[in-house]
């Protein structure tokens, strides 16, 4: 199972304009949903902002995957957004998060989000593509990145 089973090109954000977690949980469910419009957007902002209120997904290397079940989807989807400043997200080494992967699974899926979590975190532990992503212009460049980095694992 890869990340470019679910990933879209559509659902990669080249640059947030969010400066807050709440800000950025909205920003990426509204790209989501303009997408998939079978995805509410205030729905998956609240059930994201849910799973944030347990634990924050945000982990080191300025890397969260906010990530939820939700009701009515028949397959997983993932977004992408990108944070030239960062943005505090409430990460375990307490710096700013650049980069977040959401992550959306109908309730029934089990097994393969969590895969995908793993697969995430292996993909984005890596600095030299941390690095690479930082340094594109544009969602096209980002995604492809994102895919070819996926085809490595």
């Amino acid at each position: 199972m890869k990340l470019a089973d679910f990933l879209e090109e559509a659902t990669v954000i080249p640059k947030l304009n969010s400066n807050s977690k709440e800000d950025v949980i909205n920003e990426l469910s509204e790209n989501i949903s303009n997408t998939h419009t079978n995805i509410n957007h205030e729905r998956l902002v609240e059930v994201l902002m849910e799973r944030e209120k347990l634990c924050s997904t945000a982990v080191d290397f300025g890397v969260a995957v906010p990530h939820a079940k939700l009701s009515g989807i028949n397959d997983i989807v993932i977004g992408f957004g990108r944070s030239l400043e960062g943005i505090a997200f409430e990460s375990l080494d307490k710096k700013p998060t650049h980069f977040f992967i959401a992550l959306i699974a109908p309730e029934e899926v089990a097994g393969a989000h969590i895969q995908l979590l793993a697969r995430i975190s292996k993909i984005f532990k890596e600095p030299e593509f941390r690095s690479r992503l930082m340094k594109y212009e544009t969602g096209e460049e980002i995604f492809e990145s994102i895919i070819t980095e996926d085809e490595k694992y």
